[in-house]
């Protein structure tokens, strides 16, 4: 189905749009998704959901615009599921990846609570010369492969990698200077 004819189907029978848009884009959708949450199938379905209301609410717009439905879609889902995981770290600690998360579970000294652990991380990714600071975001906030980083930033794979590692490598250092980690 063209997008003219689902952004009107939407508008004239929104639960047969609705139902034709699950099967035109529900795939893609659930695949941008599944990037960006945690794999709950719950948190996808109430996103994916969330972004099928989205193009129904604005079918009328999208149509008079003249909007490509398919970027449309994957921008509104990306920016749902963001929403969704900044709501789920806050409400648990996630970890970043599997070393970085082990080096804040071992913040032995850290007398606080494991948000504010997450906080000063935050801040010092923030404090991060570019292009190290959007590296880190892209990898631990956007949930962006090492490859797809390479590619938005005109860098080799490998590039990327090391300078994530050394990334770590730094604020762990930045981390024990602050008295907040202690390496067993």
């Amino acid at each position: 189905m063209k997008d003219r004819e689902l952004t009107r189907l939407l508008q004239t029978d929104p639960d047969a749009g609705l139902r034709a848009a699950l099967r035109g884009y529900g795939p893609m959708i659930k695949a941008v998704l599944l990037r960006i949450l945690p794999r709950d199938a719950r948190d996808v379905e109430e996103c994916m959901a969330d972004t099928l209301v989205a193009l129904w609410q604005n079918a009328a717009r999208l149509e008079q615009q003249g909007t490509p439905l398919r970027p449309w879609l994957i921008v509104t889902a990306r920016n749902r599921g963001i929403d969704r995981y900044r709501t789920l770290r806050r409400h648990a600690a996630l970890s970043l990846d599997d070393e970085l998360g082990r080096t804040l579970g071992e913040l032995a000294a850290f007398d606080q609570t494991a948000g504010d652990a997450a906080d000063l991380v935050g801040a010092l990714v923030a404090a991060m010369d570019p292009p190290d600071r959007e590296i880190f975001l892209r990898k631990y906030y956007l949930l962006q492969t090492s490859k797809e980083i390479a590619a938005a930033l005109g860098m080799g794979e490998s590039a990327v990698n090391t300078r994530l590692s050394r990334g770590r490598e730094r604020l762990r250092r930045q981390l024990q200077q602050k008295g907040v980690y202690s390496h067993a």
